[in-house]
Protein backbone atom coordinates (compact mmCIF):
# COMPACT_ATOMS: atom_id res chain seq x y z
CA UNK A 1 0.00 0.00 0.00
CA UNK A 2 1.12 3.84 -0.69
CA UNK A 3 1.44 6.11 1.89
CA UNK A 4 -1.01 6.37 4.58
CA UNK A 5 -3.14 9.40 5.56
CA UNK A 6 -3.72 11.17 8.88
CA UNK A 7 -6.59 9.87 9.43
CA UNK A 8 -5.76 6.53 8.61
CA UNK A 9 -3.20 6.90 11.25
CA UNK A 10 -5.39 7.30 13.54
CA UNK A 11 -8.16 5.19 12.86
CA UNK A 12 -5.61 2.19 12.66
CA UNK A 13 -4.23 3.05 16.57
CA UNK A 14 -7.27 3.46 17.83
CA UNK A 15 -8.35 0.19 16.26
CA UNK A 16 -5.12 -0.98 18.25
CA UNK A 17 -6.66 -1.02 21.79
CA UNK A 18 -3.32 -1.05 23.06
CA UNK A 19 -2.96 -1.54 26.49
CA UNK A 20 -2.01 2.03 28.07
CA UNK A 21 -2.37 2.89 31.58
CA UNK A 22 -2.27 6.57 32.85
CA UNK A 23 -2.87 8.03 36.01
CA UNK A 24 -3.80 4.49 37.25
CA UNK A 25 -6.64 4.20 34.50
CA UNK A 26 -6.59 1.89 31.94
CA UNK A 27 -7.35 3.71 28.44
CA UNK A 28 -10.20 2.47 26.55
CA UNK A 29 -12.18 3.66 23.96
CA UNK A 30 -10.37 5.58 21.15
CA UNK A 31 -7.01 6.38 22.56
CA UNK A 32 -6.79 9.73 19.59
CA UNK A 33 -9.60 11.35 21.86
CA UNK A 34 -7.84 11.18 25.46
CA UNK A 35 -6.39 14.36 26.53
CA UNK A 36 -3.22 13.34 27.01
CA UNK A 37 -2.76 11.91 23.38
CA UNK A 38 -5.76 13.44 21.28
CA UNK A 39 -3.31 17.04 20.55
CA UNK A 40 0.02 14.76 19.68
CA UNK A 41 -1.74 12.28 17.76
CA UNK A 42 -3.68 15.08 15.21
CA UNK A 43 -0.08 16.57 14.74
CA UNK A 44 1.31 13.22 14.04
CA UNK A 45 -1.48 12.90 11.71
CA UNK A 46 -0.81 16.39 9.58
CA UNK A 47 2.54 14.35 9.41
CA UNK A 48 0.95 11.67 6.97
CA UNK A 49 -1.09 14.25 5.64
CA UNK A 50 1.94 16.03 4.47
CA UNK A 51 3.76 13.08 2.72
CA UNK A 52 0.72 13.27 0.38
CA UNK A 53 0.83 16.62 -0.57
CA UNK A 54 1.37 16.67 -4.58
CA UNK A 55 3.44 19.55 -4.38
CA UNK A 56 5.48 17.72 -1.85
CA UNK A 57 5.36 14.37 -3.14
CA UNK A 58 8.78 14.32 -4.35
CA UNK A 59 10.47 15.47 -1.40
CA UNK A 60 8.49 13.28 1.01
CA UNK A 61 8.13 9.73 -0.30
CA UNK A 62 9.60 8.04 -3.29
CA UNK A 63 8.93 4.96 -5.06
CA UNK A 64 9.40 1.71 -3.37
CA UNK A 65 11.70 -0.57 -5.21
CA UNK A 66 9.40 -3.71 -4.48
CA UNK A 67 5.60 -2.44 -4.56
CA UNK A 68 5.88 0.53 -6.72
CA UNK A 69 3.98 2.26 -4.72
CA UNK A 70 5.10 5.55 -3.16
CA UNK A 71 6.77 5.23 0.62
CA UNK A 72 8.32 7.38 3.17
CA UNK A 73 11.48 9.25 1.82
CA UNK A 74 12.65 7.83 5.69
CA UNK A 75 12.67 4.54 4.62
CA UNK A 76 14.81 5.08 1.99
CA UNK A 77 18.37 2.95 1.91
CA UNK A 78 21.30 5.15 1.18
CA UNK A 79 23.19 4.51 -2.23
CA UNK A 80 24.11 7.97 -2.89
CA UNK A 81 25.08 11.56 -1.30
CA UNK A 82 21.92 12.21 -3.29
CA UNK A 83 19.99 10.25 -1.06
CA UNK A 84 21.41 11.67 2.21
CA UNK A 85 20.57 15.03 0.77
CA UNK A 86 16.95 13.78 -0.22
CA UNK A 87 16.83 12.16 3.47
CA UNK A 88 18.01 15.43 4.57
CA UNK A 89 15.04 17.84 3.47
CA UNK A 90 12.12 15.10 4.16
CA UNK A 91 13.44 15.22 7.63
CA UNK A 92 13.39 18.92 7.66
CA UNK A 93 10.00 19.04 5.99
CA UNK A 94 8.30 17.02 9.30
CA UNK A 95 10.83 19.20 11.78
CA UNK A 96 9.57 22.10 10.50
CA UNK A 97 5.54 20.69 11.03
CA UNK A 98 6.67 20.24 14.54
CA UNK A 99 8.79 23.02 14.94
CA UNK A 100 11.83 20.27 16.02
CA UNK A 101 9.30 19.91 19.71
CA UNK A 102 8.58 16.08 18.43
CA UNK A 103 11.92 14.40 18.92
CA UNK A 104 10.10 10.83 18.14
CA UNK A 105 8.75 11.82 15.36
CA UNK A 106 7.80 8.75 12.84
CA UNK A 107 11.24 9.39 10.85
CA UNK A 108 13.35 8.78 13.43
CA UNK A 109 12.63 5.28 14.18
CA UNK A 110 12.36 4.81 10.26
CA UNK A 111 15.94 5.63 10.32
CA UNK A 112 16.92 3.56 12.85
CA UNK A 113 15.13 0.75 11.11
CA UNK A 114 16.42 1.58 7.94
CA UNK A 115 19.90 1.52 9.71
CA UNK A 116 20.04 -1.54 10.94
CA UNK A 117 17.92 -3.53 7.31
CA UNK A 118 21.65 -1.78 5.40
CA UNK A 119 24.06 -3.96 8.32
CA UNK A 120 21.80 -7.12 8.17
CA UNK A 121 24.56 -8.81 5.98
CA UNK A 122 26.51 -8.77 9.83
CA UNK A 123 24.07 -11.25 11.08
CA UNK A 124 24.87 -13.70 8.33
CA UNK A 125 25.71 -17.20 9.82
CA UNK A 126 26.05 -16.22 12.96
CA UNK A 127 24.02 -18.47 16.09
CA UNK A 128 20.66 -17.35 16.81
CA UNK A 129 20.76 -14.25 14.19
CA UNK A 130 18.33 -13.65 11.47
CA UNK A 131 19.16 -11.20 9.13
CA UNK A 132 16.01 -12.17 6.96
CA UNK A 133 13.54 -11.61 9.15
CA UNK A 134 14.84 -7.99 10.12
CA UNK A 135 14.94 -7.25 6.17
CA UNK A 136 11.22 -8.84 6.37
CA UNK A 137 10.69 -6.45 8.84
CA UNK A 138 11.63 -3.75 7.34
CA UNK A 139 10.04 -4.33 4.14
CA UNK A 140 6.65 -4.51 6.02
CA UNK A 141 7.17 -1.61 7.88
CA UNK A 142 8.06 0.80 4.67
CA UNK A 143 5.33 -0.89 2.32
CA UNK A 144 2.55 0.01 5.48
CA UNK A 145 4.13 3.31 6.68
CA UNK A 146 4.03 1.26 10.05
CA UNK A 147 5.11 4.23 12.83
CA UNK A 148 7.50 2.35 16.23
CA UNK A 149 8.59 3.34 19.38
CA UNK A 150 11.33 1.82 21.16
CA UNK A 151 12.89 1.23 24.10
CA UNK A 152 16.80 0.91 24.40
CA UNK A 153 17.53 0.91 28.39
CA UNK A 154 16.70 -0.69 31.25
CA UNK A 155 14.91 0.43 34.48
CA UNK A 156 17.48 2.42 37.23
CA UNK A 157 17.25 -0.42 39.82
CA UNK A 158 21.49 0.32 40.40
CA UNK A 159 23.92 1.76 38.17
CA UNK A 160 26.93 0.34 39.49
CA UNK A 161 29.24 -0.47 36.77
CA UNK A 162 28.54 -4.30 37.50
CA UNK A 163 25.44 -4.78 38.44
CA UNK A 164 23.68 -8.62 38.05
CA UNK A 165 20.10 -9.04 38.81
CA UNK A 166 19.01 -10.84 41.26
CA UNK A 167 17.87 -14.41 39.02
CA UNK A 168 14.66 -14.31 41.47
CA UNK A 169 13.82 -11.23 41.05
CA UNK A 170 12.92 -10.09 37.44
CA UNK A 171 12.92 -6.27 36.77
CA UNK A 172 14.54 -5.90 33.82
CA UNK A 173 12.97 -7.72 30.50
CA UNK A 174 14.91 -10.79 29.73
CA UNK A 175 13.85 -13.90 28.19
CA UNK A 176 12.84 -16.40 30.46
CA UNK A 177 11.86 -19.02 27.68
CA UNK A 178 12.17 -20.10 24.54
CA UNK A 179 9.01 -22.22 22.78
CA UNK A 180 7.82 -23.56 19.25
CA UNK A 181 5.67 -20.09 19.26
CA UNK A 182 8.28 -18.10 20.09
CA UNK A 183 10.69 -16.16 22.91
CA UNK A 184 9.02 -15.47 26.36
CA UNK A 185 9.71 -12.17 27.30
CA UNK A 186 9.37 -11.19 30.87
CA UNK A 187 9.78 -7.74 32.94
CA UNK A 188 10.06 -3.84 31.85
CA UNK A 189 11.81 -1.75 29.94
CA UNK A 190 12.38 2.04 29.63
CA UNK A 191 11.30 4.82 27.62
CA UNK A 192 8.79 4.31 24.89
CA UNK A 193 8.10 7.50 24.14
CA UNK A 194 5.01 7.98 21.81
CA UNK A 195 4.42 4.65 23.75
CA UNK A 196 0.54 3.65 22.90
CA UNK A 197 0.36 5.65 19.69
CA UNK A 198 2.22 3.68 17.14
CA UNK A 199 1.75 0.59 15.41
CA UNK A 200 4.98 -1.50 16.74
CA UNK A 201 7.16 -1.94 19.45
CA UNK A 202 11.05 -1.90 18.54
CA UNK A 203 12.90 -3.57 21.39
CA UNK A 204 16.88 -3.33 20.93
CA UNK A 205 18.76 -4.82 24.03
CA UNK A 206 22.22 -4.27 24.00
CA UNK A 207 23.62 -5.78 27.82
CA UNK A 208 26.94 -6.73 27.87
CA UNK A 209 26.93 -9.36 30.19
CA UNK A 210 23.93 -11.77 30.76
CA UNK A 211 22.60 -13.50 27.40
CA UNK A 212 19.19 -14.03 28.29
CA UNK A 213 19.06 -9.96 28.19
CA UNK A 214 20.75 -9.30 24.71
CA UNK A 215 17.88 -9.39 21.82
CA UNK A 216 16.31 -7.32 19.10
CA UNK A 217 13.18 -7.89 17.93
CA UNK A 218 9.89 -5.96 16.97
CA UNK A 219 6.20 -6.74 18.21
CA UNK A 220 2.88 -4.81 17.63
CA UNK A 221 1.73 -2.91 20.31
CA UNK A 222 -1.16 -4.64 20.86
CA UNK A 223 0.40 -7.88 21.71
CA UNK A 224 -0.80 -10.13 25.04
CA UNK A 225 0.74 -9.30 27.95
CA UNK A 226 2.40 -5.88 26.47
CA UNK A 227 1.46 -2.98 28.96
CA UNK A 228 2.69 1.37 28.57
CA UNK A 229 2.44 2.44 31.77
CA UNK A 230 2.11 6.70 31.32
CA UNK A 231 3.92 8.95 33.44
CA UNK A 232 1.56 11.92 34.30
CA UNK A 233 0.34 14.02 31.20
CA UNK A 234 2.11 17.18 30.78
CA UNK A 235 -0.72 18.57 28.66
CA UNK A 236 -1.66 21.39 30.46
CA UNK A 237 -5.04 21.98 28.49
CA UNK A 238 -6.60 21.94 25.44
CA UNK A 239 -6.64 25.71 24.70
CA UNK A 240 -4.07 26.68 22.30
CA UNK A 241 -3.66 29.95 24.00
CA UNK A 242 -2.88 29.08 27.25
CA UNK A 243 -0.48 25.74 26.46
CA UNK A 244 0.24 26.37 22.78
CA UNK A 245 2.55 23.68 22.54
CA UNK A 246 1.40 20.50 24.97
CA UNK A 247 -1.72 20.93 23.63
CA UNK A 248 -0.47 20.06 20.68
CA UNK A 249 3.42 18.18 20.98
CA UNK A 250 3.77 16.48 24.28
CA UNK A 251 4.85 13.15 23.90
CA UNK A 252 3.95 10.66 26.58
CA UNK A 253 6.88 8.61 28.06
CA UNK A 254 6.34 5.39 28.95
CA UNK A 255 7.52 2.46 30.95
CA UNK A 256 6.86 -1.30 28.73
CA UNK A 257 6.16 -4.25 30.38
CA UNK A 258 6.42 -7.69 29.45
CA UNK A 259 4.18 -10.25 31.42
CA UNK A 260 5.45 -12.96 29.58
CA UNK A 261 4.80 -12.06 26.16
CA UNK A 262 5.20 -14.31 23.26
CA UNK A 263 7.56 -12.45 20.46
CA UNK A 264 7.15 -14.90 17.19
CA UNK A 265 10.36 -15.91 15.82
CA UNK A 266 9.42 -14.55 12.67
CA UNK A 267 10.13 -10.96 14.72
CA UNK A 268 12.87 -12.19 16.85
CA UNK A 269 16.19 -10.28 14.82
CA UNK A 270 18.90 -12.12 17.18
CA UNK A 271 18.33 -13.54 20.77
CA UNK A 272 21.43 -14.67 23.17
CA UNK A 273 24.75 -13.38 21.53
CA UNK A 274 26.62 -11.49 23.43
CA UNK A 275 28.80 -10.50 20.36
CA UNK A 276 26.06 -8.92 18.04
CA UNK A 277 23.99 -7.51 21.31
CA UNK A 278 26.92 -5.43 22.17
CA UNK A 279 28.56 -4.77 18.80
CA UNK A 280 25.60 -4.98 16.48
CA UNK A 281 23.90 -1.22 17.06
CA UNK A 282 28.08 0.05 16.34
CA UNK A 283 28.74 -1.38 13.24
CA UNK A 284 25.09 -0.68 11.50
CA UNK A 285 24.63 3.33 10.68
CA UNK A 286 22.02 3.77 13.45
CA UNK A 287 24.76 6.38 15.36
CA UNK A 288 25.68 7.72 11.55
CA UNK A 289 22.22 7.83 10.17
CA UNK A 290 20.04 8.68 13.52
CA UNK A 291 22.30 11.41 14.33
CA UNK A 292 21.64 12.71 10.47
CA UNK A 293 17.97 12.91 11.45
CA UNK A 294 18.06 14.07 14.80
CA UNK A 295 20.50 17.32 13.61
CA UNK A 296 17.92 18.04 11.30
CA UNK A 297 15.60 18.31 14.03
CA UNK A 298 17.84 20.15 15.97
CA UNK A 299 18.15 22.38 13.66
CA UNK A 300 14.50 22.91 12.60
CA UNK A 301 14.02 23.45 16.93
CA UNK A 302 16.58 26.18 16.93
CA UNK A 303 15.14 28.09 14.39
CA UNK A 304 12.14 28.07 15.88
CA UNK A 305 13.31 29.40 19.56
CA UNK A 306 15.49 31.91 17.64
CA UNK A 307 12.32 33.06 16.35
CA UNK A 308 10.52 33.04 19.97
CA UNK A 309 13.57 35.02 20.94
CA UNK A 310 13.30 37.91 18.54
CA UNK A 311 9.36 38.28 19.34
CA UNK A 312 9.71 38.91 22.64
CA UNK A 313 12.91 41.06 21.73
CA UNK A 314 10.53 43.09 19.11
CA UNK A 315 7.53 43.14 21.19
CA UNK A 316 9.28 44.96 24.08
CA UNK A 317 11.74 46.56 22.20
CA UNK A 318 14.98 45.74 23.82
CA UNK A 319 17.32 44.83 20.97
CA UNK A 320 19.50 48.24 21.25
CA UNK A 321 20.89 46.53 24.71
CA UNK A 322 24.03 45.14 23.87
CA UNK A 323 23.63 42.27 25.96
CA UNK A 324 20.46 41.31 24.11
CA UNK A 325 22.17 41.46 21.35
CA UNK A 326 24.92 39.08 23.04
CA UNK A 327 22.01 36.29 23.86
CA UNK A 328 20.52 36.57 20.54
CA UNK A 329 23.60 36.07 19.06
CA UNK A 330 24.51 32.50 21.47
CA UNK A 331 21.68 31.60 19.55
CA UNK A 332 22.53 32.41 15.89
CA UNK A 333 26.13 31.11 16.46
CA UNK A 334 25.14 27.25 17.71
CA UNK A 335 22.66 27.34 14.60
CA UNK A 336 25.15 27.64 11.83
CA UNK A 337 27.42 25.63 13.62
CA UNK A 338 25.09 22.50 13.49
CA UNK A 339 23.68 23.56 10.03
CA UNK A 340 27.65 23.26 8.95
CA UNK A 341 28.18 20.28 10.81
CA UNK A 342 25.10 18.88 8.55
CA UNK A 343 26.38 19.64 5.46
CA UNK A 344 29.93 18.74 6.27
CA UNK A 345 28.61 15.20 6.99
CA UNK A 346 26.95 14.63 3.30
CA UNK A 347 30.08 15.79 1.82
CA UNK A 348 32.53 13.65 4.08
CA UNK A 349 29.82 10.39 3.77
CA UNK A 350 32.16 7.40 2.71
CA UNK A 351 30.90 4.12 1.16
CA UNK A 352 30.52 1.52 4.47
CA UNK A 353 31.09 -1.80 4.32
CA UNK A 354 27.95 -3.05 3.58
CA UNK A 355 28.15 -1.31 0.37
CA UNK A 356 26.03 1.89 1.64
CA UNK A 357 26.92 5.38 1.88
CA UNK A 358 27.07 6.75 5.22
CA UNK A 359 27.24 10.47 6.42
CA UNK A 360 30.97 11.24 8.51
CA UNK A 361 29.95 9.83 11.81
CA UNK A 362 33.02 11.85 13.52
CA UNK A 363 31.15 14.88 12.30
CA UNK A 364 28.05 13.93 13.38
CA UNK A 365 29.55 12.80 17.12
CA UNK A 366 30.87 16.66 17.22
CA UNK A 367 27.38 17.53 16.53
CA UNK A 368 25.32 15.79 19.12
CA UNK A 369 28.05 17.66 21.76
CA UNK A 370 26.76 20.55 20.57
CA UNK A 371 22.92 20.97 21.08
CA UNK A 372 22.99 19.14 24.63
CA UNK A 373 24.91 21.77 25.80
CA UNK A 374 23.17 24.73 24.22
CA UNK A 375 19.96 24.06 25.19
CA UNK A 376 19.24 24.96 28.81
CA UNK A 377 20.96 28.14 27.58
CA UNK A 378 18.38 28.79 25.13
CA UNK A 379 15.97 28.71 28.08
CA UNK A 380 17.95 30.39 30.28
CA UNK A 381 18.06 33.18 27.88
CA UNK A 382 14.55 33.26 27.10
CA UNK A 383 13.45 33.36 30.77
CA UNK A 384 16.12 36.48 31.46
CA UNK A 385 14.37 37.97 28.48
CA UNK A 386 11.23 37.89 29.28
CA UNK A 387 11.91 38.57 32.95
CA UNK A 388 8.39 39.24 34.37
CA UNK A 389 6.79 39.08 31.30
CA UNK A 390 6.38 35.57 31.93
CA UNK A 391 4.39 35.89 34.73
CA UNK A 392 2.22 38.35 33.48
CA UNK A 393 0.31 35.67 31.37
CA UNK A 394 -3.57 35.82 32.06
CA UNK A 395 -5.59 32.73 30.28
CA UNK A 396 -7.58 32.87 27.39
CA UNK A 397 -10.39 32.66 29.63
CA UNK A 398 -9.13 35.60 31.39
CA UNK A 399 -9.48 37.92 28.39
CA UNK A 400 -12.78 36.44 27.45
CA UNK A 401 -14.23 38.29 30.58
CA UNK A 402 -12.15 41.55 30.27
CA UNK A 403 -13.52 44.50 29.91
CA UNK A 404 -10.44 45.97 28.44
CA UNK A 405 -7.93 46.05 31.95
CA UNK A 406 -5.69 43.34 30.44
CA UNK A 407 -5.26 44.26 26.81
CA UNK A 408 -4.50 47.94 28.22
CA UNK A 409 -2.25 47.40 31.09
CA UNK A 410 -0.75 44.25 29.39
CA UNK A 411 0.28 46.20 25.49
CA UNK A 412 3.40 45.92 24.82
CA UNK A 413 5.83 48.73 22.27
CA UNK A 414 4.28 46.53 19.54
CA UNK A 415 1.44 44.61 20.50
CA UNK A 416 -2.28 45.09 22.26
CA UNK A 417 -2.38 43.10 25.78
CA UNK A 418 -3.46 39.32 24.05
CA UNK A 419 -1.08 39.19 21.69
CA UNK A 420 1.34 40.31 24.37
CA UNK A 421 0.34 37.79 26.10
CA UNK A 422 -0.03 35.07 23.31
CA UNK A 423 3.97 35.50 22.89
CA UNK A 424 4.59 35.21 26.07
CA UNK A 425 2.68 32.14 26.94
CA UNK A 426 4.18 30.39 23.83
CA UNK A 427 7.67 31.27 25.72
CA UNK A 428 6.57 29.80 28.79
CA UNK A 429 5.35 26.76 27.54
CA UNK A 430 8.65 25.91 25.74
CA UNK A 431 10.92 26.84 28.80
CA UNK A 432 8.42 26.96 31.88
CA UNK A 433 5.97 24.51 32.37
CA UNK A 434 5.78 21.09 32.72
CA UNK A 435 6.30 20.54 28.95
CA UNK A 436 8.99 23.35 28.67
CA UNK A 437 11.19 21.97 31.23
CA UNK A 438 11.09 18.06 29.81
CA UNK A 439 12.12 19.72 26.04
CA UNK A 440 15.21 20.54 28.40
CA UNK A 441 15.59 17.21 30.01
CA UNK A 442 15.27 15.49 27.13
CA UNK A 443 17.29 17.10 24.93
CA UNK A 444 20.35 16.93 27.38
CA UNK A 445 20.01 13.36 27.59
CA UNK A 446 18.52 12.68 23.74
CA UNK A 447 21.24 10.30 22.12
CA UNK A 448 22.57 9.41 25.58
CA UNK A 449 24.61 10.40 28.34
CA UNK A 450 26.30 13.58 27.48
CA UNK A 451 30.31 12.28 29.25
CA UNK A 452 29.62 8.71 27.74
CA UNK A 453 29.17 10.55 24.18
CA UNK A 454 32.44 12.61 24.67
CA UNK A 455 34.04 9.16 25.85
CA UNK A 456 33.21 7.63 22.81
CA UNK A 457 34.58 10.40 20.82
CA UNK A 458 37.33 10.68 22.39
CA UNK A 459 37.98 6.76 21.70
CA UNK A 460 37.05 7.06 18.03
CA UNK A 461 38.69 10.12 16.42
CA UNK A 462 41.56 9.71 14.53
CA UNK A 463 43.95 12.31 16.18
CA UNK A 464 47.15 10.10 14.89
CA UNK A 465 47.79 12.50 11.94
CA UNK A 466 48.16 15.77 14.15
CA UNK A 467 49.97 13.84 16.73
CA UNK A 468 52.50 13.00 13.73
CA UNK A 469 52.72 16.95 12.42
CA UNK A 470 53.86 17.71 15.81
CA UNK A 471 56.65 15.09 15.58
CA UNK A 472 57.61 16.13 12.48
CA UNK A 473 57.83 19.55 13.54
CA UNK A 474 60.20 18.77 16.29
CA UNK A 475 61.97 16.48 14.46
CA UNK A 476 62.62 19.30 11.15
CA UNK A 477 63.18 22.27 14.35
CA UNK A 478 66.36 19.98 16.12
CA UNK A 479 67.50 19.32 12.52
Amino acid sequence: MPTITGQQYIERIDALQTYISIDGEIVTGKVSEHPAFKGVMQSQARLFDLQNEQALLDTMTYVSPTSDHRVGMSFLQVLTVEDLVKRRLAAREWALSTHGLMGRSPDYMNTTLMALASAADYLKDKPNCFPEHLLRFYEHARENDLTMTHTFIEPQVNRKKFYFENEELTIAAKIVAKTSEGLIIKGARLLATQGGITDELLVISTNGYDEGKGFAFSIPSNTKGLKFLCRQTFVGGESTFDYPLSSRFEEMDAIVVFDDVIVPWERVFYYENLEVANTFMNISGFQAYGLHQVLSRQIAKTEFILGVVQSIVDTINIGDYQHVQQKVVDIIVPLETMKALLLKSEIEATRDAFGFMRPDHPTLQVAIHVFPKVYPTFSEIIQLLGASGLMSIPSEKAFVADEGDLEHYLQSFKDGGKERVKKFRLAWDLTMSSFGTRQTLYERYFFGDPVRLASALYQTYNREQYIGRVEKFLKDDCS
